[in-house]
């Protein structure tokens, strides 16, 4: 039996593994195409984590120059173990990074973003397309008007962050990067110019 991982690190960052659940299935990610690994760690969860089994993991936070929800799921669809453990980590003066597909609002019916901003620093979001068709071929979204919302989402974000960075993959068919890069910069977010296959 293999042993979920809930936290890892990359360079001087530590990496929190809240949820196996998403709202995309995208044909670049590698857990569709036979991996649940990312670097060294094994990324496939049993269950969802609650917040009292994250905690006792985060570390000293002077260590670490910010906490990153990334797992292999998309975080805001465990928004109550994330608002408690980013709480937490700030609470020790810790920096809290949320990588997300943009989709937590129209998942949550809600705007959460308000939620978010009370306990997270930056915001890393995936809009990956510049088009709705080709949104739909790679990312295969499981809810309606999802790449609509995704927009919404980056349109609303800077009124809550200051740092918003918005990334889009290089290397997936039809995507024209440059018209990513106007549609992000025109959200007055940063953009963040990816390349496919590169990881972490």
């Amino acid at each position: 039996m293999t042993t979920s991982t809930l936290v890892y690190d990359i360079r001087n960052s530590r990496y929190l593994n809240i949820t196996g659940r998403c709202t995309l299935r995208c044909d670049f990610c590698p857990k569709h195409n036979g991996s649940k690994q990312v670097h060294e760690y094994q990324l496939d969860l049993e269950h969802q984590p609650k917040a009292s089994e994250i905690i006792p993991l985060l570390g000293d936070v002077s260590q670490f120059d910010e906490y990153v929800f990334c797992g292999y799921g998309e975080p805001t669809l465990n928004l109550d173990t994330l608002l408690a453990v980013a709480t937490e980590i700030q609470s020790r003066g810790g920096k809290v990074r949320v990588n997300t597909d943009g989709l937590g609002n129209l998942f949550h019916r809600r705007n959460i973003l308000p939620e978010l901003a009370e306990c997270v620093d930056s915001l890393s979001v995936s809009i990956n397309a510049d088009t709705e068709a080709v949104y739909i071929q790679h990312c295969k979204p499981k809810l309606k008007n999802a790449y609509q919302a995704v927009n919404e989402f980056i349109q609303l974000a800077p009124q809550y962050f200051d740092d918003v960075q918005v990334s889009a993959l290089d290397g997936l068919a039809g995507v024209n990067i440059e018209a990513c890069r106007k549609i992000v910069e025109g959200a007055n977010c940063k953009f963040k110019h990816r390349i496919l296959g590169q990881v972490g």
